[in-house]
């Protein structure tokens, strides 16, 4: 029995229904099934009764909750004491799949900073610092996702993204006749396809739509070949080596831009998560977006 599954016990009990949990708690809605499985063997009693069209707790699920919720708290009010003897406050710093090179020197001296292995999607680590499972992160935000969580955001980074096509022309293709790809999984992609779908209406950039998570890797490469267009790369795809039959192609009229942010709640008051803040986006500078010929989101924050 573990800590997590005990939570994921809470959610589905407070959600009733498992695909709802399994979005709340960024997790596929098979792996929650088997984790509360687990927890029922270990258990040994059924937690929730469920079938095709609903979820109810048992009479054990009912009477287990209380004692499981107290003992959740227990578990953080033992995080915090531990921290609070160490006398240094961690700060918990998520991200999507970049960060500054140099993010490790810009907080020596001055925050404890513990980098989260789980690496997700830009919308769901703004969730996760709205509600404090992360005091910082760095990801693309809209203005609207800004205010809906009650963040600050700071302009940390920039990628100005390029096209890929078949062939050997390398040479320069004008926004309008790029094809951007679409996912028809918004859990995994929702800020890529919001901002794929604003391209496009404002530049003329035709949408492709796709499933199976083809906005990036050996997928995504099919899909150029597939195109009759050069297909606009994501930045998760940066840095990523094309194969020989691929070739980078830079986009202008206009150059499309993606922003990355740091994030945290606007409410935050701990010194050690606002003197990392501070320390992170010093010096940062508007790396070019205010450049004529330049196309950001109308809700980019940085527009």
């Amino acid at each position: 029995m573990e800590l997590r599954q005990l939570k994921y016990f809470v959610a589905v009990a407070e959600e009733l229904n498992f695909g709802r949990a399994a979005t709340r708690l960024l997790i596929a809605g098979p792996s929650l099934s088997q984790q509360i499985k687990a927890l029922e063997r270990d258990l040994g009693v059924t937690l929730f009764h469920r079938d095709r069209r609903s979820v109810a707790l048992t009479p054990a699920g009912a009477a287990l909750l209380p004692d499981v919720r107290a003992l959740l708290e227990r578990a953080d009010e033992l995080r915090r004491r531990a921290e609070r003897l160490t006398g240094s406050e961690p700060v918990h710093f998520g991200y999507v799949n970049w960060l500054p090179a140099d993010l490790t020197a810009r907080t020596s001296g001055v925050a404890q900073l513990h980098v989260d292995p789980w690496v997700l999607p830009s919308h769901a680590q703004a969730a996760r610092v709205a509600d404090g499972s992360l005091d910082l992160a760095v990801c693309w935000v809209r203005t609207t996702d800004i205010a809906q969580h009650g963040l600050e955001a700071r302009l940390l980074g920039a990628d100005r993204l390029y096209a890929v096509s078949t062939g050997t022309d390398a040479s320069a293709v004008q926004a309008r006749d790029v094809t951007v790809l679409v996912d028809d999984d918004k859990t995994s992609w929702e800020s890529w396809n919001h901002f794929a779908e604003e391209l496009a209406r404002d530049t003329g950039a035709r949408i492709r739509l796709i499933d199976g998570g083809g906005i990036t890797g050996p997928a995504f490469f099919d899909h150029v070949r597939a195109c009759d267009s050069p297909v606009l790369n994501s930045p998760k795809g940066q840095t990523v080596p094309l194969p020989a039959d691929l070739v980078r192609r830079p986009v202008i009229g206009p150059a499309v831009l993606w922003t990355w942010s740091l994030i945290w709640r606007r409410a935050e008051t701990r010194p050690a998560v606002l003197a990392a803040a501070d320390a992170i986006t010093r010096d940062v500078g508007d790396l070019g977006l205010n450049e004529p010929g330049t196309w950001l989101p109308e809700d980019d924050p940085y527009r």
